[in-house]
Formats: C-alpha cells, structure tokens, sequence
C-alpha cells in the first residue's frame, strides 16, 4: 500500500496547534513556568507532527502526538499556571486538539501498517 508523505491533515492541525501553543507566550500574559513549558511542548507537538506527516504509517508517531497533546493539556497544573487564563486555556485547547488528532489519525495508520505486513 502505497502511502503519501506530507498529505494527512490530521498531522498538519497537530504541527499548528504546537506552533500556536509556542508562540502564544509573546501575546498571552504568561508567568514563570508556563512559558517554558508551552514553548517546550509546543515545539515537541510540531516535531511529533512532522515526523508523523514524514512516516505516515507508523504508529508510534500518532501516539507520540497524542501523547505530548496530553502533556501540554496537563501542563498547567504541573506548571501550577492553571488559574493564568490565557496560557492555562491555551494549553488547555492546544493540547486537547493534540490528543484528539493524535488518535483520530491512529486508526488510518494501524490500517496502512497491517496492509504494509500483509503485502509481504
């Protein structure tokens, strides 16, 4: 099964919610931890993504985006900025989208992998 690189959407919403998260420290109120930890997630979520839209039939890379959209989701109580209102939701929302196309472009992938095993 041939698979194209580059095309799923799923991956690129992921690539722009990280990008989102990153670069919203110049423009929400951020303090202390939050800026750290939305540029460092934020940026993880961009590079998972890329690397899913590169490898689009491996699994791993779909549970990695949704995996670092959990992390980002969670980040504000870690980072205890849950009560900042602009970072709190903007991780709050850039991470939920992160798991959700994580897993919503799981699926496809586990299809194209089990057509790849049995095309051997």
């Amino acid at each position: 099964m041939d698979v194209k690189k580059w095309v799923r959407w799923q991956d690129w919403v992921a690539v722009a919610a990280g990008l989102y998260a990153a670069l919203a420290t110049m423009w929400t109120t951020a303090h202390g931890g939050s800026i750290a930890l939305m540029i460092i997630f934020g940026v993880l979520l961009i590079l998972a993504g890329l690397w899913s839209l590169f490898m689009p039939g491996l699994a791993a890379a779909q549970w990695t985006v949704a995996v670092i959209g959990a992390l980002l989701f969670i980040s504000p109580w870690i980072g205890a900025y849950a009560t900042q209102a602009g970072p709190a939701w903007t991780s709050w929302i850039c991470g939920a989208v992160g798991i959700i196309v994580g897993l919503w472009a799981l699926q496809p992938t586990m299809r194209t992998h089990r057509g790849a095993q049995t095309a051997h």
